[in-house]
């Protein structure tokens, strides 16, 4: 991380760094879906236990890279969280469930 000599700057880095992020987290939603696949059920795709490796892996990179465990913990829950809510809803639609939807009545 270089200093930056004005928000304008500082602007830069972040938007630089944004692009950088959403292209992982495309990347990281491309394995998910694939991922999906290899799971038989709802609770296969909830895996509490994974999350809380995950979550535990996280906060130690955090620690390692001067970070904030706390917030690093707070943005890859809400991340899992709507990455498993993406797996369930491909596993509905493989299964040919239907969801209540009250705008389809």
């Amino acid at each position: 991380m270089k200093s930056c000599g004005s928000i304008e700057e500082v602007r830069a880095n972040i938007d630089r760094l944004d692009r950088e992020i959403v292209a992982l987290l495309c990347e990281r939603h491309l394995y998910v879906n694939q991922a999906a696949a290899f799971k038989k059920d709802a609770d296969a795709v909830k895996a509490p236990q994974r999350v809380e490796q995950l979550i535990d892996k996280v906060r130690t990179t955090a620690t390692e890279h001067g970070g904030d465990p706390d917030v690093i913990e707070q943005i890859y829950r809400g991340i899992v969280s709507t990455f498993i809510e993406h797996e369930l809803r491909l596993h509905r639609e493989r299964s040919g469930e239907q969801t209540c939807n009250p705008e389809n009545e």
